[in-house]
């Protein structure tokens, strides 16, 4: 069971990665392959791999090359993430909780994505799994200027809705997004990765 605040919500949304569908497993694994294709000699553990879930793909290479003192090309990082992940994703299942609360929720109440991930990734993932359909509002790094923990995707997408920030409820399974949430002064609900 999710477990949601005890009050109404306008609208409702949604992290995509570890969210919606179950796909942080094999983010992790291509992220390790993308950095050591690219060059990176030092380890990415799976704690901060869960650290950085939500900030964009390419500031969080920046970061690592600031904490390591090293300059890995992060747009080929990223490229070669994503070239690598596109592979596997028909292994990526819904998350069911989440996603069949999107279902229950879809056509009485706005509802979109917002997530950290590339555009045509987020869109592959929802496709693959059935869900593209329940969201007209997808929004990515792409569309705004900061992205998570800054709160602007999420006042984006409450803008696209119609609906003021405070009246959304957010479901997110990362630190930065739990924290862009509350920048942008919404409610969230946190999805531990034991929900599956």
């Amino acid at each position: 069971m999710l477990p949601l605040p005890d009050r109404s919500f306008a609208a409702y949304i949604f992290d995509c990665d570890g969210t919606l569908v179950d796909s942080m497993p094999i983010h992790y694994v291509c992220w390790v392959e993308a950095l050591r294709r690219n060059g990176a000699t030092y380890a990415f553990t799976e704690e901060e791999f869960y650290h950085f879930a939500g900030v964009p793909e390419y500031d969080t290479v920046v970061v690592l090359n600031g904490l390591h003192n090293v300059n890995v090309d992060p747009r080929a990082v990223v490229e070669t993430k994503s070239e690598i992940f596109r592979k596997r994703i028909k292994e990526i299942q819904r998350v069911n909780p989440v996603a069949d609360f999107a279902i229950s929720v879809h056509g009485k109440f706005p509802i979109s994505v917002a997530s950290g991930s590339e555009a045509p990734i987020v869109r592959e993932c929802l496709t693959h799994t059935g869900l593209i359909d329940l969201f007209p509002i997808i929004i990515t790094p792409e569309n705004v200027k900061r992205g998570k923990p800054a709160p602007d995707m999420f006042l984006l997408a409450a803008e696209q809705m119609g609906v003021k920030p405070e009246d959304c409820l957010v479901f997110e399974d990362g630190r930065s997004g739990l924290e862009a949430a509350k920048a942008a002064g919404m409610e969230a609900v946190f999805i531990p990765r034991t929900l599956r």
